[in-house]
C-alpha cells in the first residue's frame, strides 16, 4: 500500500532562525520607518525636521525612506521575497546618505555599522541555507535509482 499524502518537507533550525532574524530586521525597519514620517510631520527635533523645512536632498531621501521602511517592514514580516530587496534598497540608500554625503546628511556611523552587520548575517543564513539544500539534494539524486 503506497502513501497517497503529501509530503511536505520539514524546516530546519537554521530556516526557523532565519525567519526569526527577518521578523527582528522588519520590527527595525518599522521603526526607522516611524522615525522618518516623524521628522516629516515635523514631530520630532521640536518640528525644525517638517517636510516644508527640509533641504531638496533631505526631502527626497526622507520621503523614501518613510515610504520604503514600511514596506520593506511588512516584507520582511510577512517572509516573501520582494521584502529582502525593498529592505536591501533601503538600507543602501541610508548607507549612501550616511556614508558618502556626510556634509548633506551627517554622520551615523552606528547606521551603517547596523545595515553592514544585518547585511552579513542575511548573507550567510542565506549562505548555510543553501548549503543544506545542496546537501539534502545531492543525497537524494545519489540514492535514487
Amino acid at each position: 500500500m503506497s502513501d497517497d499524502s503529501v509530503h511536505v518537507p520539514k524546516v530546519s533550525l537554521t530556516e526557523t532562525l532565519f525567519g526569526v532574524f527577518l521578523r527582528l530586521v522588519a520590527i527595525s525597519c518599522f521603526w526607522f520607518g516611524l522615525n522618518y514620517w516623524a521628522l516629516l510631520i515635523g514631530y520630532s527635533f521640536n518640528g525644525s525636521g517638517r517636510f516644508d523645512l527640509l533641504t531638496v536632498p533631505w526631502r527626497v531621501a526622507a520621503a523614501t525612506l518613510a515610504v520604503a521602511y514600511p514596506v520593506a517592514a511588512l516584507g520582511l514580516w510577512l517572509l516573501v521575497s520582494w521584502g529582502p530587496v525593498i529592505w536591501v534598497v533601503a538600507a543602501a540608500t541610508e548607507i549612501v546618505m550616511f556614508g558618502f554625503y556626510p556634509d548633506l546628511f551627517g554622520t551615523k556611523p552606528l547606521i551603517l555599522v547596523l545595515h553592514g552587520g544585518a547585511a552579513l548575517i542575511f548573507v550567510a543564513f542565506r549562505g548555510v541555507i543553501l548549503y543544506q539544500r545542496m546537501r539534502q539534494g545531492r543525497v537524494a539524486r545519489f540514492d535514487s535509482p
